[in-house]
């Protein structure tokens, strides 16, 4: 079945690198947008359906809000794709065009990646933002999400295979694994003559699984371990709003802050204001021997582990720091590349730091919430790779094309 799928998906591929003009791909994300719009109370209904069955598995309220399709959030499923509408088709652009001595040009052509895995877990709405990116941006998708959102993917992708097909293309365009059977996971990473890109959305344990059996190259995101370093010259207002945005807006995301560091010449005046607003949100502090010394009330002795977690709750370890540095230090050594914040007023600090964090997003006097491919203008985006190969930090449009190159001349020959 999985064979026969990947073929099938690689042909629609192939059709679609002729059919599919830019006019044609904006047609059926207009049509994907009216399509859900006239399915809402279908999806509401389905996922009605996962959101029970969670409940009696048990699930965590944070796992609950990731699986769950409101009216919000259909809304914006709708308005990424008009969104993308409005972006420019990367594919076939021309750039890096340069004149050879000899007299002939040199270019990069922006081309589909080709056919591409997106195994994800929770949240149903990746469905949409999946595959219409893929879609506008050239390629071909086998879509596998988890068990626990089947009836809010399968309405999904009806709407997503309707729009194809209203459209005269091949609905195989944007398939989906539609089995439970993790076996089937694993046969499809060794399609690797049908398959050209792997991008498992979910915890770390997921991605690591999906890296292990693949014999496709798979583009990475193990997890967010994200920080928000309050320098020695901080607007210390500004800080607070930071940082309780940063940890509470939504914690279950990978750009949610999971550690705070605090820099020890200003921690005294910073924590006991700092901290009992993230406690009035609701959130446990695990804190350094300096934390509690400073302000100790409720605060859980932070351990290495702490320093490492993606806790994706209202959970943050604190950790007060000698200066710049010794934060750059503690974020490449505990941090995921994900994304990581600097609150100062000092430029020479904050340009040291853009330079020095080893990280995918660097934001500045700004939350690290804002690290979002919607946010920075890509569109919706297909996640947020913290390898350091082809794409880093949130990926667009661009990021899903690779390149040919384009030689021009007038009957050169190699001497």
């Amino acid at each position: 079945m999985v064979r026969e799928l990947a073929i099938k998906t690689h042909h629609a591929y192939q059709a679609f690198l002729e059919s599919g003009t830019s006019a044609k791909k904006n047609a059926i994300l207009a049509s994907i947008a009216k399509g859900i719009e006239a399915a809402r109370e279908d999806l509401k209904h389905a996922n009605k359906n996962d959101l029970n069955i969670g409940r009696d598995k048990h699930l965590t309220g944070a796992f609950l809000d990731r699986l769950a399709l409101n009216d919000a959030r259909i809304d914006g499923m709708i308005q990424s794709c008009m969104e993308l509408i409005d972006l420019p088709d990367p594919v076939g652009e021309i750039y890096e065009s340069s004149l050879r001595p000899e007299g002939f040009t040199v270019s990069r052509m922006r081309v589909p990646i080709g056919v591409i895995g997106i195994i994800y877990e929770a949240r149903p709405n990746v469905t949409i933002e999946a595959a219409t990116l893929c879609m506008k941006s050239g390629n071909a998708v086998i879509l596998r999400g988890g068990s626990n959102a089947y009836h809010s993917n399968m309405a999904l992708v009806k709407v997503l295979q309707d729009a194809l097909k209203a459209n005269d293309i091949d609905e195989n365009l944007i398939s989906y694994l539609d089995t439970t059977d993790r076996s089937a996971v694993d046969e499809l990473l060794q399609q690797d003559d049908l398959v050209h890109l792997i991008i498992p959305r979910g915890g770390e344990s997921l991605i690591r699984a999906v890296v292990e059996k693949s014999r496709i190259p798979v583009l990475k995101h193990f997890k967010g371990v994200c920080h928000v370093y309050v320098h020695e010259d901080a607007d210390l207002e500004m800080a607070e709003k930071i940082i309780v945005n940063a940890k509470v807006q939504r914690p279950a995301t990978c750009n949610s802050a999971e550690t705070l560091l605090v820099d020890e010449k200003i921690a005294k005046k910073f924590l006991p204001k700092a901290l009992p607003l993230l406690q009035k949100e609701g959130v446990e502090i695990r804190g350094c021997d300096k934390t509690i010394k400073i302000y100790g009330k409720d605060v859980v002795p932070a351990t290495e582990d702490d320093y490492y977690a993606e806790f994706l709750d209202l959970v943050i370890a604190v950790k007060v720091v000698k200066n710049i540095d010794d934060a750059i230090a503690h974020i490449n050594t505990y941090g995921s590349a994900h994304t990581d914040a600097i609150i100062s007023q000092d430029k020479t600090a904050t340009d040291h730091f853009i330079r020095n964090a080893d990280t995918a997003s660097v934001i500045v006097n700004a939350s690290t919430r804002l690290a979002d491919g919607g946010v920075y203008g890509l569109g919706a985006e297909i996640g947020i790779s913290t390898d350091r190969l082809h794409a880093r930090g949130p990926m667009g449009l661009r990021e899903l094309c690779t390149y040919k190159w384009i030689v021009n001349g007038t009957g050169h020959i190699r001497e």
